[in-house]
């Protein structure tokens, strides 16, 4: 026959398996809805690469792109301006920042 203590102990060492059971599932759901959003932004981007190569609009804004990058957005130069719009209409369905689109132009 068990004692007040094992009985206690026992139980304790059940909620503190389940607890670290509750939080692993919470870190896995956690961590699935960040990778999703990566994966999200990064397919955003790299399908706007893939229709900026052949451009010339969008070639021709690179060294606008690479500015307005190393500026953190200060500097938007009309080259650039043009390439986002421009991209804007080909991909409407696109959610991509100007960053990411400067950034895929930059790749492209």
């Amino acid at each position: 026959m068990r004692t007040g203590k094992q009985c206690l102990s026992m139980v304790g060492a059940m909620a503190l398996a389940l607890a670290s059971s509750v939080q692993a599932s919470s870190f896995v759901v956690t961590t699935d809805a960040v990778v999703r959003a990566v994966d999200a932004s990064t397919n955003a981007t790299s399908d706007v690469s893939s229709s900026l190569r052949d451009n010339k609009i969008v070639r021709q804004a690179q060294d606008d792109a690479a500015s307005f990058i190393a500026s953190n957005g200060e500097i938007r130069g009309a080259r650039l301006e043009s390439a986002l719009a421009w991209l804007r209409v080909q991909l409407p369905q696109s959610q991509a920042t100007d960053a990411q689109l400067a950034q895929a132009i930059l790749a492209g």
